[in-house]
């Protein structure tokens, strides 16, 4: 191997005689993105490692043309005879402090072959890039990743300057053959089924695969017969999806149902991405497709199961609340409590309805709010609803929730509108409620304030309603809450972390 200190001037000459400053990469721009489909990444590039910088002579996924050598993952990758795997380079001490690692564009896993020359001088490596760790690639994705980077020093060689111009041409055409031919070999023994397109969308190439799949002949789903593959119910969506694509070159994935070659139609999943020349205009468009019958089967039926245990929550609230007036009308002594707490598990049940549904009669419909605060309140405050609309008038941000928060804020308001109706500004005609809701920072604040009812005191003691506010706030939420007894009506002011509110929050 030959020692990687520095470019000496033999190794310079070597890179010039392929004129790389000559641009036309237009065969590795394919490779590329092959790379990219193959290894499922979403960055793969053809990186040569010059004196101070590692120069990107073909890529897909990534904007930059170069980047600083002492910054560079294939310049060790070229020092090696086999493909060099990095799973995270977080936990790398090599990379962990690199900037192309705690910066854009965020290199988690990479995998390299090296770029070789026929005397053996390493120039750089054909490597794919992820954003998040992968503990390797597949065997195929290997033997793939190695065979294309040794197509692209066949690309390379092939531009070289050599004095015997009808030897070079001959040279290149062998090579443009032997790759589509490596092309073609490799797509046969890949599991999916992969197809390509001219820029207006006609197809003409599928692989083993996908005749396997679908029982036809060769040749017979060229051009738009491939649409009468499709399930006559989801060929007008594919069709519009796909002329989508081509119009705005935007990538195409869709799900639909493919006639399987025992004459069943299977889900499967399609998918598919341009190849651009240096000008941005698309030459091809590379796709595949993936069978996912089984797991589409699976989430309908782990959704089924989910909107019957539902439905058997939403009975539960309702034989407790039931159950509840039935010992109130046995005891009446107990008749204003059991109100209380019916009353209380009826908001659960509608919070729960809210954001689970139990069918599509049950769900919110479209405009009413569903999996956001203010489509829950407006649920929860309905009984306040007077002859000229709410008398809890809302404002500020509608955040997001979900059925973690739904309980404890259904609770919550609940319990801060029946205080209202009973002893605050809701228990006279003149009175309001004012909720505003606002973002501030991690946290999502909401103030209630009442105006135009009587003035109420501080209890002594805290009564179980406050308890259980302060619990639902606090406890459940990992909020805080804060009192303020004014001559013109209760104030209370909440933070809430937004993970609280809602899981997306928190992962955003």
């Amino acid at each position: 191997m030959v020692e990687m200190c520095g470019l000496d001037s033999d190794r310079t000459a070597l890179l010039a005689l392929y004129d790389l400053d000559a641009g036309g990469f237009r065969s590795l721009d394919d490779i590329t993105a092959f790379a990219a489909q193959l290894c499922d990444a979403p960055v793969a590039l053809v990186s040569i490692v010059e004196e101070e910088r590692q120069r990107f002579l073909a890529r897909t996924g990534l904007d930059a043309t170069e980047t600083p050598r002492d910054v560079s993952f294939c310049a060790l990758a070229m020092l090696g005879e086999e493909i060099f795997v990095v799973p995270d380079a977080t936990l790398d001490p090599r990379f962990a402090d690199n900037p192309l690692v705690t910066g854009a564009p965020h290199i988690r896993f990479y995998a390299g072959a090296p770029l070789t020359a026929a005397n053996g001088t390493p120039l750089g490596a054909l490597c794919v890039i992820d954003t998040v760790p992968r503990a390797d690639l597949t065997p195929m994705q290997r033997q793939g990743l190695a065979l294309m980077a040794r197509q692209v020093m066949v690309e390379l060689e092939g531009r070289r300057r050599d004095r015997d111009i009808i030897a070079r041409q001959r040279m290149d055409a062998a090579a443009m053959a032997d790759s589509d031919r490596m092309f073609r070999t490799l797509a046969d023994t890949m599991p999916q089924m992969v197809w390509s397109t001219l820029p207006d969308g006609y197809h003409d190439y599928y692989n083993a695969r996908w005749y396997e799949y679908t029982g036809m002949p060769v040749g017979s789903t060229d051009g738009e017969a491939w649409s009468g593959m499709f399930h006559p119910d989801d060929q007008e969506r594919a069709w519009s999806r796909w002329r989508h694509s081509l119009a705005s070159g935007d990538p195409y994935e869709i799900e639909y149902r493919l006639r399987h070659h025992s004459g069943d139609y299977r889900w499967t999943l399609g998918r598919a991405l341009p190849i651009r020349d240096a000008a941005g205009n698309i030459t091809r468009w590379i796709g595949t497709c993936t069978e996912i019958h089984e797991q589409k089967l699976m989430m309908e039926e782990r959704e089924m199961i989910a909107h019957e245990l539902s439905h058997r929550i939403k009975n539960i609230f309702s034989v407790i609340a039931g159950l509840i007036g039935l010992s109130a009308r046995q005891h009446p002594e107990i008749g204003e409590v059991a109100d209380d707490l019916r009353d209380r598990i009826l908001a659960l049940g509608r919070a729960h309805d809210f954001v689970r549904p139990h069918s599509a009669e049950s769900a919110p419909k479209v405009g009413q709010g569903q999996g956001h605060l203010w489509g829950i309140l407006t649920q929860i405050f309905a009984p306040y609803r007077g002859t000229e609309g709410s008398r809890i008038l809302l404002s500020g941000d509608d955040v997001r929730i979900d059925d973690r928060s739904a309980t404890p804020l259904a609770l919550l308001f609940h319990e801060l509108a029946t205080n209202a109706a009973k002893y605050g500004a809701l228990s006279v005609p003149e009175g309001r409620v004012h909720l505003h809701v606002a973002v501030e920072g991690k946290d999502v604040r909401i103030d209630w304030r009442e105006e135009g009812g009587p003035a109420v005191a501080p209890a002594e003691q805290a009564g179980f309603g406050s308890r259980l506010m302060t619990l639902s706030v606090e406890r459940q939420l990992g909020g805080r809450i804060v009192r303020d007894w004014q001559a013109d009506g209760l104030r209370i002011s909440l933070w809430i972390p937004s993970r609280s509110m809602s899981r997306a929050a928190g992962t955003a």
